[in-house]
């Protein structure tokens, strides 16, 4: 964090364009924020040769010294991206065209979300629409028209995140996922194989993001608690399988520190159970040890005094990782 470079910056009180922060006369070639030759890299995967996968719509491969490995643009690439156990990865995206049913219905607008699993050569090995893991398992029903279940909106599912199992348990096995649906307020639990959902899981909150699995029968949720009401503080729920219960995690601490991002957001619970939250909106990440102290906080802010947003962070715990990472900035030699 402490060679954390601000891209571009934003002014979290209000989330539209207009509002964004305007650096024309220090960089008078960059038009705006989000212009195409200021390309944002969402929730990057680093890989061990240095290498790097993201998107900016396309999905995309970089080598340590930024140069073009391969870009895949036969779907629009959205959110998260996370390894499986076999080292391909999950990624969200648009289906184009429609998915059978969103075609059917005649939803020119709707947004159709799908979950992807793609391989580190940038293939498409599965694609599945997720209004159709919806219908083929009976959860939406399929005997009257799409647009009236769902009132009518565009974005009904808003995919966030797809967070695989990497071992087999008695509540999953390896090569399930987990699909956290916004405009839902769900969880999927979702076998790709077998094209079954196992578990539907809604709950205590409201708008949530990024499910990760903490032990053989738990899951975390970040619930941005979008709630019309009681809704002050974002929260980290805890999902026991065997119980069926849900548990909050150092929610008086994210009280004090009156830590509410309504969109985004992000935990990972360390293997000592430490916390880290990310609090998109306003830009600002905190650690609590595992006694629920605070450790330290980062808030991305600028000279200026302006707050950009901190997006989908990512912990490296592997320390080989890390090493061989070192190893590989001090001794490359880039040329450009």
């Amino acid at each position: 964090l402490n060679n954390f470079e601000v891209i571009h910056t934003y002014k979290p009180d209000s989330l539209i364009i207009a509002e964004q922060i305007e650096n024309i006369k220090e960089f008078p070639r960059i038009q705006v924020d989000h212009s195409p030759i200021r390309i944002e890299y969402p929730h990057p995967l680093i890989l061990d040769d240095g290498s790097l996968i993201s998107y900016f719509g396309p999905l995309f491969k970089i080598g340590f010294c930024s140069e073009f490995k391969w870009i895949n643009d036969e779907e629009v690439f959205q959110h998260s991206q996370m390894f499986d156990h076999e080292g391909n990865i999950w990624v969200g995206g648009h289906m184009n065209p429609k998915s059978k049913y969103v075609e059917k219905y005649h939803l020119k607008d709707f947004e159709d979300d799908s979950i992807i699993k793609i391989n580190k050569n940038g293939k498409i090995l599965f694609n599945k629409s997720i209004t159709e893991i919806l219908i083929e398992n009976e959860i939406i029903p399929n005997n009257f028209a799409l647009n009236s279940y769902f009132s009518k909106e565009n974005d009904p599912i808003h995919l966030n995140d797809i967070e695989p199992a990497f071992s087999d348990t008695k509540y999953w096995n390896k090569g399930d996922v987990f699909i956290s649906i916004r405009n839902q307020s769900s969880i999927i639990h979702y076998r790709p194989n077998t094209n079954k959902v196992i578990n539907y899981i809604t709950g205590p909150f409201a708008q949530q993001h990024d499910p990760d699995i903490i032990s053989e029968k738990e899951i975390s949720i970040f619930n941005n608690n979008n709630f019309l009401v009681d809704n002050e503080h974002s929260e980290i729920l805890i999902y026991n399988f065997e119980t069926r219960q849900f548990r909050k995690l150092f929610n008086e601490q994210l009280k004090k520190e009156n830590f509410k991002t309504p969109t985004g957001g992000l935990s990972r619970i360390f293997r000592d159970g430490a916390l880290l939250v990310e609090e998109i909106d306003h830009g600002r990440i905190i650690l609590f040890n595992n006694k629920g102290e605070k450790e330290w906080e980062f808030v991305n802010k600028d000279k200026n005094g302006d707050i950009g947003l901190v997006q989908w962070s990512r912990v490296i715990e592997d320390e080989l990782f890390i090493e061989k990472f070192k190893s590989i900035v001090k001794n490359t030699k880039c040329t450009f």
